[in-house]
């Protein structure tokens, strides 16, 4: 408990500075005129992207010798999201497919466990991916040019990394490295997506480019288990970054908000759902 209260406020001291620092009411004015068709293509992406999401999970689930039908598994995804949207960290979601799964399936828990963190790993590292891709083209490369080459290395190295880590720790994945990279770079190209449309929305033909890099370092931010389902560290990042390239911090917060409250409603379809036991198959779980 004494955790839970340290980490809400830590939310509410992240809102609170960076609110402070800026105008909220412009902040206001800025998503009350927002475009409406933007923001249901932004609601359209952010939920395909938890699609993919969702596919690339199943697949881990399956080499473990779960084997869940697809809307079993997108169920059990979107509760999840639910969860974390108010756990800490934005990873609480994952704990609740843990127990679900080990509570109904006959399968170790830690098979689940290397399951569920592969894929966010992965999703991690696709983040990683397209963010440097973003940096090198936005303000932050003409601003700090001597970081440009390093840039470069981490966007050349990542992948071969990756590699490297799925084949020596996590082998059991190895064969589906090609496809799921694919399809995390798909998820993260989605939400970059939702992202993009946000910022049509709310103030077409702005920096794009500067904005978009920032938002992919921010969702890495919010996987931290320092806040409430992310809130606060995505702003407070999007405040202190756009602030060193002297852009409007009130537009990159507002696309924030926005961002989550696209998360919110797509989220509050899992309360409604019901997890029920489906078995898997006897020869998969053996050999689980």
């Amino acid at each position: 408990m004494l955790k839970a209260a340290v980490q809400v406020l830590v939310t509410l001291a992240a809102l609170y500075l960076v609110l402070q620092k800026t105008d909220v009411r412009q902040i206001g004015t800025v998503i009350g005129s927002s475009n409406l068709w933007y923001i249901l293509c932004a609601i359209l992406f952010f939920n395909l992207s938890k699609l993919f999401n969702a596919v690339r999970l199943n697949r881990f689930f399956k080499a473990v010798g779960l084997n869940l039908s697809w809307a079993y598994n997108l169920k059990l995804y979107y509760l999840g999201m639910f969860y974390n949207l108010f756990l800490p960290g934005g990873v609480g979601g994952d704990g609740y497919k843990i127990f679900v799964l080990q509570k109904n399936h006959r399968v170790k828990t830690i098979n689940v466990f290397h399951a569920v963190f592969w894929d966010r790993l992965t999703g991690i590292i696709a983040l990683i991916f397209l963010g440097l891709i973003l940096l090198l083209p936005s303000s932050f490369a003409s601003t700090m040019p001597e970081a440009v080459p390093y840039a470069w290395a981490g966007l050349l190295a990542v992948y071969p990394l990756a590699y490297v880590l799925n084949r020596f720790v996590y082998r059991q994945f190895l064969d589906l490295f090609a496809i799921t990279a694919l399809e995390s770079v798909m998820v993260q190209a989605a939400q970059a997506a939702t992202a993009f449309f946000i910022l049509q929305a709310l103030a077409p033909g702005t920096h794009s480019i500067d904005y978009l890099a920032i938002f992919m370092i921010s969702t890495v931010a919010t996987i931290l288990p320092i806040t409430v389902g992310g809130a606060g560290a995505r702003e407070v990042t999007f405040y202190y970054m756009l602030s060193h390239i002297n852009l409007d911090a009130s537009l990159g917060i507002a696309l924030s908000l926005v961002f989550f409250g696209i998360s919110a409603i797509s989220s509050l379809p899992g309360i409604l759902l019901r997890i029920r036991h489906e078995a898997s198959i006897p020869e998969a779980t053996e050999a689980a």
